[in-house]
């Protein structure tokens, strides 16, 4: 089985370097420090920490832990990989000088041992669901203790993985410690072969994160802005297929409240050109935020396209409601916890598979509703925009849901301190 995976990813190593230097053609994020997915990059002081979190969710739920370490250990070496450039641009962002800022190697054996050589950690630690066997086996042949950090394996993928019977029991072998995000994912991990006894339940360390304490001045800074006296709704982290469902919910919106402002973020960079060709198409106005130099506008757009990197989350601190996208599509889904935890009303779509767990609960608690389609989208936001009690009450739940589940950060914390 060994055999076979080496093969397989030898094989696609190349196709996945074409696909991304050819995204690079349209979005240049995708070339820089291309080299690092072989390994290559400059060599840090050894005896550090190396996180690794694939993509923009995971950044965000190591962000409490990179501080946690800065400050409890300011002379470790941090190592933040990513395997998106809009994760790396995020940790750049997020981190600043605390951590450096890098792409995770392919899992091919030569990759890995370079990357690892020039990092030269002392400890790994992996967020969610990446389990890389060449990655794994090399850690252990360092003696390189690894953590899976806030842990999650589907009931699906458990499938996929047992199919590949001993390749993952063998990565798994490696792992120092599992702190999973659920009992259920801790069951799962240990049928995947993971040792019993270090395989811990510590909670998700997404809920653990801190809001920026001028957040609140800087969304009513959007607000006035944008929708001083007019209500204004984001839909956020959108993918193909969502834009034209969000248009036709504002269509429905904009039938009880003519002046409502829809603030639509697709998820991926490279798709910003694409949904402005769309809204045109559509016959929408709307302004671009990048091209928005802060005067005033001489007519109010029907939507505001946020084609911007790192201003969601000020958006959704402007909004009176946040549809979460990648939801209506199976994608599966993205942060519902920023629009609850700044006490917004979440609308989501069917598919949270990303996040099943924190969806439950949200949906539970009454901090978020799931919407199937483009007309119960509307209809809820409008019923929501006319409902000032509602959505406060809805909020406070999000905000009450969010702080009862923190914790995860310290449990983590007190598995991974005796490693260091």
């Amino acid at each position: 089985m060994r055999i076979l995976y080496l093969l397989a990813v030898y094989l696609t190593a190349p196709i996945i370097s074409v696909v991304l230097l050819a995204r690079g053609v349209r979005d240049r994020s995708y070339w820089r420090d291309f080299r690092q997915r072989f390994g290559l990059g400059p060599k840090r002081d050894p005896g550090g920490v190396w996180l690794h979190a694939v993509s923009v969710g995971e950044v965000q739920a190591c962000a409490p832990l990179v501080d946690a370490l800065h400050r409890r250990h300011p002379q470790l070496p941090l190592t933040v990989t990513t395997f998106t450039p809009t994760g790396a641009a995020r940790a750049r962002a997020l981190f600043g000088n605390v951590a450096e800022v890098r792409y995770v190697p392919y899992d091919l054996p030569g990759a890995v041992r370079r990357f690892l050589k020039r990092v030269d950690p002392r400890l790994a630690v992996i967020f969610e669901t990446e389990l890389w066997p060449n990655l794994y086996r090399e850690c252990g042949r360092r003696r390189v203790p690894l953590v899976l950090a806030s842990a999650r394996v589907s009931e699906r993928s458990l499938g996929r993985y047992r199919r590949l019977g001993a390749l993952f029991r063998d990565a798994l072998s490696q792992a120092a410690i599992v702190a999973a995000q659920g009992e259920a994912d801790a069951a799962r991990f240990r049928a995947l072969g993971a040792d019993a006894g270090s395989t811990h339940v510590t909670g998700n360390l997404k809920f653990d994160f801190e809001l920026p304490e001028d957040l609140p001045e800087r969304g009513r800074r959007l607000r006035s802005r944008y929708a001083p006296r007019r209500a204004l709704w984001v839909a956020g982290s959108t993918h193909e297929g969502e834009e034209a469902a969000v248009l036709e919910a504002q269509r429905t919106v904009r039938r009880s409240h003519p002046d409502a402002l829809l603030v639509i973020a697709p998820r991926h960079p490279a798709r910003f050109a694409q949904v402005a060709q769309q809204l045109a198409q559509a016959d929408v106005a709307f302004t671009r935020r990048s091209e928005d130099g802060g005067a005033a506008t001489s007519a109010a757009p029907v939507a505001l396209l946020l084609d911007s990197l790192g201003e969601l989350l000020e958006f959704y601190a402007a909004a009176d409601v946040a549809f979460v996208g990648g939801s209506l599509v199976p994608v599966g889904g993205h942060n519902l916890l920023e629009p609850a935890a700044l006490g917004v009303p979440v609308l989501t779509g069917p598919h949270n598979s990303n996040g099943a767990e924190v969806a439950r609960l949200l949906v539970a608690s009454g901090a978020a509703e799931i919407v199937h389609s483009a007309q119960e989208l509307g209809a809820r936001v409008s019923t929501l925009l006319a409902d000032p009690a509602q959505r406060e009450r809805i909020g406070s739940q999000g905000r009450a849901s969010v702080a009862g589940s923190r914790g995860a950060l310290s449990k983590l914390l007190a598995l991974i301190e005796p490693l260091l």
